[in-house]
């Protein structure tokens, strides 16, 4: 399994590579440059020479390189950091026959490039091996070894002559091949093991080829991974070597069905440590891996096309899928004598998504977005719930996993695109399941204890301000039997007017609730002011949302007149009188229900504001007019 060939798609094809030269003065930079260019030992060589281009055919792999000479002159520092900043890959040069220029590798060049936050490899080259002291026997992995433990950025050492024309080709094919098929994703060099998301990588990869399902790749179909990523077959005998070394090293890793997981983790760990990445690469390219080892932006669509009023949702067919994965694992969980009462572990949660390039959910803004129970997972409807809240902010992320998790066919029919909420409201009804509901109030109303409620969460007296948008997602019964994904979006106080600066910024809200503290009157007053100025933005840009209104802490008493001034306001916006909760007490009074409810008829609940009322008589009144000039002329 150690031929190679070209089937992996070159990242680099287009825009090629990038080889900055740097290194003390004197330590054959030039020199390096002009004789692989000229192929001949180049006398009188400038100080800096032009960017010097190889030709395409150079190497066997047709990838265009253009090599940087950079100046030694202390004045021109800045510039040699600037071609350092653009390097794919960079060489640094020291001179054989003076070994000071080698410690200030290590004391000077290394260091600079970190400062730099330059992260590509780097080519530590020793020039002039013609005038090396020949008393010297110390090799060159013992002279290396101290300033590669401490710049694991280093992918070789070399030591060439341009006078003698040694290895001066193999500075430059080695640099090519720490750019296109870097070892420092696929290996902790300080460890010696494959990094998680190449393990995660070859997972997938291994259930791909597994046809069978039987948790091992047989002959036929060991042959079959060969034939796809190298373009050949292997002869039975070769078969039979690759599980005999892999046996004699790792004996769990072949058993009577094949080569295992453990045993196919462990022969590519063998290709990157004997040298062989440009084997490890094929196989992840040819199944669609970038540089990076995930999925190759070509194979994800960087949006779906829909308008702003429109969202993404997860077909039948796609939960039904995620169905299916939740129930084998919860069934290899119970094979295993672990009972979750059909409930999920943070465990079965990495191990669903063990082949991505790494969980989704362990970050903002998914991270404690839904109720988890006590294994520190989801029930089935929590996890459903964070695919629609991952589908609704990021359809990309969620079609890239869903790929991960190798959905059957194709990926993109497990999403569907909705109506648009403009004909929502016309058609006075909307096909969708998951719904958006944006959640105001001034400081200390009450929203994250609204949002907390939501998640099952105890209440809690104590006050943290709310500095950023975050988010709250659950499934909501319908008493018809029907579920519904609701997702809570808290905008905090001071962040509405920035967020109202966008045309399009109510477009993909489907509810908004505005929350105020029942027993504070300044309180009322903010939400009354924020109620108005997002019914009239969306009035002005043509993105009117249904509105709530959540008269929170009713535990508490109410202000004098509190209960007058709500009904009014809400009676004279025409929208339904406010609800009362105590989420201190768990009296929600249904609000989320409602909230789906007013979701569900997107006609209802639009608040009318001054400024669109007398727009609206002012149309009635031309309308009208209209009219009867129409009977005038008739008649």
């Amino acid at each position: 399994m150690a031929k190679v060939s070209a089937s992996g798609t070159n990242p680099y094809t287009k825009t090629g590579i990038r080889i900055v030269v740097a290194g003390d003065r004197g330590t054959g930079k030039s020199s390096l440059i002009a004789t692989v260019e000229a192929k001949k030992f180049i006398t009188n060589v400038p100080p800096v020479l032009p960017p010097t281009r190889l030709p395409d055919n150079f190497f066997s792999d047709f990838v265009p390189i253009t090599i940087i000479d950079t100046s030694s002159r202390v004045v021109d520092d800045y510039k040699v950091a600037e071609e350092l900043k653009q390097a794919d890959a960079v060489v640094f040069t020291y001179a054989c026959d003076e070994p000071s220029t080698l410690d200030r590798l290590s004391t000077f060049w290394l260091p600079k490039l970190c400062k730099l936050e330059v992260k590509v490899p780097v080519i530590v080259v020793g020039c002039k091996l013609d005038l090396k002291d020949e008393n010297q026997n110390v090799s060159l992995e013992r002279v290396m070894s101290p300033i590669t433990e401490q710049f694991r950025e280093i992918d070789t050492g070399i030591e060439c002559s341009a006078l003698k024309l040694r290895r001066i080709p193999e500075v430059f094919y080695c640099a090519q091949k720490a750019v296109l098929n870097p070892t420092g994703p696929l290996l902790n060099h300080k460890t010696l093991v494959l990094r998680p998301r190449c393990v995660r990588a070859l997972k997938r990869i291994f259930i791909l080829c597994d046809h069978d399902r039987d948790g091992a790749l047989s002959d036929a179909e060991l042959n079959d991974f060969q034939v796809k990523c190298m373009n050949s077959p292997l002869q039975p005998s070769e078969i039979v070597g690759v599980k005999c070394v892999v046996a004699e090293q790792l004996p769990e890793g072949v058993d009577e069905r094949g080569l295992t997981l453990m045993g196919f983790l462990f022969l590519h760990t063998l290709f990157i440590k004997n040298g062989q990445t440009d084997a490890m690469w094929t196989v992840l390219r040819t199944f669609g891996y970038n540089n990076d080892i995930k999925l190759a932006e070509d194979l994800i669509p960087s949006s779906f096309k829909r308008a702003p009023d429109q969202s993404v949702e997860l077909t039948n067919e796609a939960i039904e899928y995620l169905r299916g994965i939740v129930e084998l694992e919860l069934h290899n969980s119970n094979t295993l004598c672990v009972t979750r009462d059909g409930e999920l572990g943070s465990h079965e949660i990495d191990d669903i998504f063990s082949t991505a390039a790494e969980s989704p959910w362990e970050r903002e803004p998914y991270l404690d977005a839904a109720r988890t129970n006590a294994f520190g997972g989801f029930s089935l409807d929590g996890f459903l719930s964070m695919w629609a809240f991952m589908t609704l902010l990021d359809p990309a992320l969620s079609m890239e996993n869903m790929i991960y998790l190798n959905y059957p066919g194709d990926p993109s029919s497990a999403f569907r695109v909705t109506r648009k909420r403009h004909l929502d409201r016309k058609k006075q009804q909307t096909d969708r399941n998951v719904f958006q509901c944006f959640v105001f109030g001034p400081k200390k109303a009450g929203k994250s204890a609204l949002l907390n409620s939501f998640l099952g969460r105890p209440f809690s007296d104590k006050y943290t301000s709310t500095i950023e948008d975050h988010y709250a997602v659950n499934v909501v019964d319908e008493p018809i039997g029907t579920k519904k994904t609701l997702v809570l979006r808290e905008i905090p106080e001071d962040g509405v007017s920035k967020m109202l600066l966008d045309k399009e910024s109510l477009a993909a809200c489907d509810v908004a609730v505005f929350v105020h503290d029942s027993s504070n009157a300044l309180s009322w007053e903010r939400a009354t002011e924020l109620l108005v100025e997002v019914a009239s933005h969306g009035k002005d840009t043509g993105f009117e949302v249904p509105c709530l209104i959540v008269a929170a802490k009713d535990d508490l008493d109410s202000f004098s007149m509190a209960r007058l001034n709500s009904t009014r306001v809400s009676e004279d916006m025409g929208i339904v009188a406010p609800i009362p909760i105590s989420t201190k007490f768990g009296d929600l009074n249904n609000v989320f229900l409602r909230i789906v409810s007013a979701a569900e008829h997107p006609h209802l609940s639009i608040p009318q504001t001054e400024a669109g009322r007398s727009l609206e008589q002012y149309q009635k009144l031309i309308d009208r007019t209209v009219v009867d000039f129409s009977d005038c002329v008739m008649v």
